[in-house]
């Protein structure tokens, strides 16, 4: 099986994705097919992916806030799928979930997917059906909504950060269900991507001003992220602008689905390299290059901060409290809980590839974890009884942490749930519907971490 040292040692620069977008003016479609595709260096062989028009990622679809999306999804994959609009605040029956809000999309079919766009920021696209594979595979692409006035930058790039098992003539490694994953940490790849490849580049010119929108669409890698020869400030988090930038710390953890806004200024000298750094045990690694050339040494001043978006506000006073515990895994504590409508033994758990519990149930239950009226807040305390970290994320709201002085964090729509926390989210149960909760790293919702609540109007 390759290294990634192993296939970097035999990397040739390969050729930069387009940097493509399709107009929110008309209908798009996007056809799911298998794709091979050549990732890794030319004597591996392609990689048996599967395209968003024959591309992995699949194309940026750019809009601007307040309009709307209207995609055909044509599905000529071996497998039913269905397309999942992530932090999006979108009409429930749009959201892409089977089982909650549609039927799969059958190979042969086509689906079309109509909803409006409330709010500007960084989103993304991707399969939410069969989801450890369809996703690793390549079902996945960038959706980005334009502020009404977009920041003064020179150049505004999407990095989608990912990871991908190879076997070792660069396919797919096929062990989609194994056990260890589902029970551990996850499907960790063994190869890092950019925007698809190995060796992302971007040139850049000495105090060019970038706006970054960092997507971590990985199965479940915690990406430790840093930057050298570059500097600048966070502006949103999830999509969801801050309402004062933040200085950029020595690292940053984007946890599966997560996604970063930064503007950074080009501080690295002409013919010098800016890295976007990732760090591993043994050290940090280049996940993205910035090539500098000649340009200006002129410093900027602090960025204002990004257009807010629509408010929805979270009145902590009137909020009831449920609580949501992760239970399972790998040298969990859980000796039972209850799978199909009856309680089950962790020898048939595990023969079913079923590890992990919220509130002693595996897997979606046939109730809600909460049953909320339209405008209502409700607040979640999550505890992470188990010995691996969850990124936690809620369809169709943001919802911002009750920091431990009552005051309440930056809205997203995933939270980072290390071992042994319990942290409490809140949100305002503005969108009616059913809305998926769930462990982003896909192995864990696979293996039964996944709930819902329910917004009634």
């Amino acid at each position: 099986m390759p290294t990634r040292r192993s296939l970097l040692a035999g990397l040739a620069t390969l050729p930069l994705l387009p940097r493509m977008g399709l107009s929110a003016s008309a209908p798009h479609r996007l056809r799911l097919a298998p794709a091979p595709i050549q990732i890794a260096p030319a004597q591996y062989g392609k990689t048996d992916l599967w395209g968003v028009n024959g591309s992995v990622p699949g194309p940026a679809l750019r809009a601007r806030r307040g309009e709307r999306l209207r995609v055909e999804i044509d599905n000529a994959l071996p497998q039913a799928t269905s397309m999942h609009w992530h932090g999006i605040r979108i009409e429930n029956a749009m959201d892409g979930v089977p089982g909650l809000t549609q039927d799969p999309i059958a190979t042969g079919e086509v689906f079309t997917y109509d909803f409006a766009l409330p709010d500007a920021g960084t989103y993304w696209y991707h399969s939410h059906a069969q989801s450890v594979e369809q996703v690793e595979r390549g079902l996945q692409g960038p959706l980005i909504i334009a502020e009404d006035e977009a920041p003064d930058v020179d150049q505004d790039l999407v990095l989608m950060l990912d990871d991908i098992r190879l076997a070792g003539d660069a396919s797919v490694d096929a062990q989609f269900t194994h056990p260890h994953d589902r029970s551990h940490a996850g499907r960790l790849g063994n190869v890092m991507l950019t925007n698809g490849q190995m060796e992302a580049s971007f040139p850049v010119t000495q105090g060019e001003r970038l706006r970054l929108r960092l997507i971590n669409s990985a199965n479940a890698r915690i990406f430790a992220l840093g930057l050298q020869g570059l500097t600048g400030w966070i502006m949103a988090y999830d999509g969801m602008p801050l309402p004062t930038p933040e200085a950029i710390p020595e690292r940053m953890l984007l946890a599966p689905a997560q996604r970063i806004d930064l503007i950074v200024d080009v501080s690295a000298s002409a013919g010098e390299d800016a890295f976007l750094i990732q760090f591993e045990r043994d050290g940090g690694y280049a996940q993205a290059i910035f090539p500098v050339s000649a340009g200006t040494s002129t410093t900027r001043g602090t960025p204002a901060p990004l257009p807010p978006n629509p408010d929805h506000p979270i009145e902590l006073s009137d909020a009831d409290t449920v609580t949501l515990r992760m239970e399972g895994g790998a040298m969990g504590g859980m000796q039972s809980a209850q799978w199909q409508g009856k309680a089950q033994g962790m020898r048939a758990l595990a023969q079913a590839g079923q590890f992990w519990a919220f509130n002693g149930v595996v897997g979606r239950p046939d109730k809600p974890l909460v049953r909320a009226s339209l405008g209502q807040t409700v607040k979640i305390a999550m505890v992470n009884d188990t010995s691996f970290p969850h990124a936690m994320h809620l369809h169709g709201m943001h919802f911002a942490e009750v920091l431990p002085d009552g005051s309440l964090g930056p809205l997203r729509d995933t939270l980072l749930m290390m071992r042994g926390e319990t942290r409490t989210v809140a949100f305002n149960a503005h969108n009616p519907g059913k809305w998926l909760l769930h462990c982003h790293m896909l192995s864990h919702h696979a293996a039964g971490m996944g709930t819902w609540v329910e917004v009634v109007a």
